[in-house]
């Protein structure tokens, strides 16, 4: 369920976008006369009216996450909230200046913050937040901890900077493509290749406890 509210704004933004772009003359009259009092110029053309009304959608759905959790009176990450900083903020000034740019900008700055916090509560608190999250499921030696955190931080960091090389160096379309496929996919390959790493340090452990199990 939760895996599902994390991506549902990314689906939804992919879905509405699709079918804004196969219905152009109707996405650009719908979005004039419900967005024409909150965009510069007062009207929305074919071109801009796909990802505006993705935007406004995705914006919706990152805000209803938000109250969602808040009414079930669940924690909100972190992550979470600067999400719903960025989309407000980025996905706004997309909106008004009927521009692309800003919300193509939003998933790379989401990983960089993600990336900066990966790196920064460490050194400020001496804590590793991957070790927070994941320390009751799995045991590793100290040094592992810190070689994880930093590969998650890199990891962050590219996909922030191949986010904006495909967002300037193909159409909306296909960096819409990318969001959607592109990320995620990247994503669980790399969850897959941490995890194929992490195995020999849990194997390790297995004879250890067996034995010790054998001793007592």
């Amino acid at each position: 369920m939760k895996l599902l509210l994390d991506f549902l704004p990314i689906i939804l933004f992919f879905a509405t976008f699709k079918y804004a772009e196969g219905n152009k003359d109707w996405a650009a009259e719908f979005a004039t006369r419900h967005l024409g009092s909150v965009v510069a110029g007062g009207s929305v053309g074919t071109a801009q009216a796909p990802v505006l009304l993705a935007t406004v959608v995705v914006i919706a759905a990152t805000l209803a996450q938000v109250l969602w959790l808040k009414s079930r009176r669940r924690k909100v990450d972190a992550m979470l909230w600067v999400s719903l900083v960025l989309v407000v903020v980025l996905g706004g000034a997309t909106v008004y200046f009927q521009s692309e740019t800003f919300i193509k900008w939003k998933p790379s700055a989401l990983y960089w913050a993600m990336a900066l916090g990966l790196w920064l509560t460490p050194l400020l608190t001496g804590k590793n937040v991957l070790k927070l999250m994941l320390g009751e499921q799995m045991e590793l030696p100290p040094p592992v901890w810190a070689r994880l955190n930093l590969a998650w931080i890199a990891f962050f960091v590219l996909m922030g900077v191949l986010n904006l090389w495909v967002a300037y160096s193909f159409s909306t379309d296909a960096w819409v493509n990318f969001k959607l496929f592109g990320s995620l996919g990247l994503m669980l390959a790399f969850t897959i290749a941490q995890g194929l790493w992490l195995s020999r340090y849990l194997d390790d452990k297995a004879p250890d406890t067996a034995a010790g199990e054998e001793t007592s």
